[in-house]
């Protein structure tokens, strides 16, 4: 796999018990890399297909870097998958992890004389909104056929996320296939402050 001996992402194998992913997605917090959760009932298989959702917070940009890096080095297609939101912010991340993915399209077309492969592509119009957005992910796992998910790792933990646990820990539990997780940056504000 290419998380495999490579430096900039960090790759995780555990249990899949609730309390042991949870240990490890405190022990990640800080974590800048990309880090990839692997787990004994999942099913690991050569990336072909990247299913990224993306919602209305401004961080989930920064998945954009994340699924073109893989794209480039795998050839696997890119599903983002779009929060069914009644504002606009979901749709203008798409449109902005699309334009970077044009730009390295652009770039790899520039670079070679020869027939090059381009990153290829496809939005969806998830069902649910922003908030349930990894959950219908974890469900529709079936229907997309994805190789890898890529999600974005809570900033906070709020009140619920304490009592319940938080979504990237039930997508992990939930997973087929292994989930890549993002940590938003740094300089990012807090809703919860």
């Amino acid at each position: 796999m290419i998380w495999d001996n490579n430096e900039d992402i960090r790759l995780i194998t555990c249990a899949n018990d609730k309390r042991t992913i949870q240990r490890h997605l405190n022990d990640c917090r800080e974590e800048r890399r990309p880090y990839v959760f692997v787990t004994s009932t999942m099913n690991i298989k050569p990336l072909r297909r990247l299913l990224v959702p993306v919602s209305m917070l401004e961080e989930e940009t920064y998945k954009a870097e994340i699924c073109t890096y893989l794209a480039r080095k795998t050839g696997a297609h890119i599903i983002l998958l779009q929060a069914n939101d009644y504002g606009s912010h979901a749709k203008q991340n798409v449109n902005r992890i699309i334009s970077h993915i044009e730009k390295i399209n652009e770039r790899l077309k520039s670079e070679t004389s020869n027939e090059c492969t381009s990153i290829t592509y496809e939005v969806v119009l998830a069902r649910k909104d922003s908030f349930k957005l990894i959950q219908e992910a974890s469900e529709r796992q079936r229907d997309f056929q994805h190789d890898l998910l890529i999600l974005t790792a809570s900033r906070d933990y709020g009140l619920d996320d304490i009592l319940f646990g938080p979504p990237e820990r039930k997508a992990i539990q939930h997973a087929l296939v292994p989930v890549m997780l993002v940590n938003p940056r740094e300089d990012l504000f807090s809703l919860c402050d």
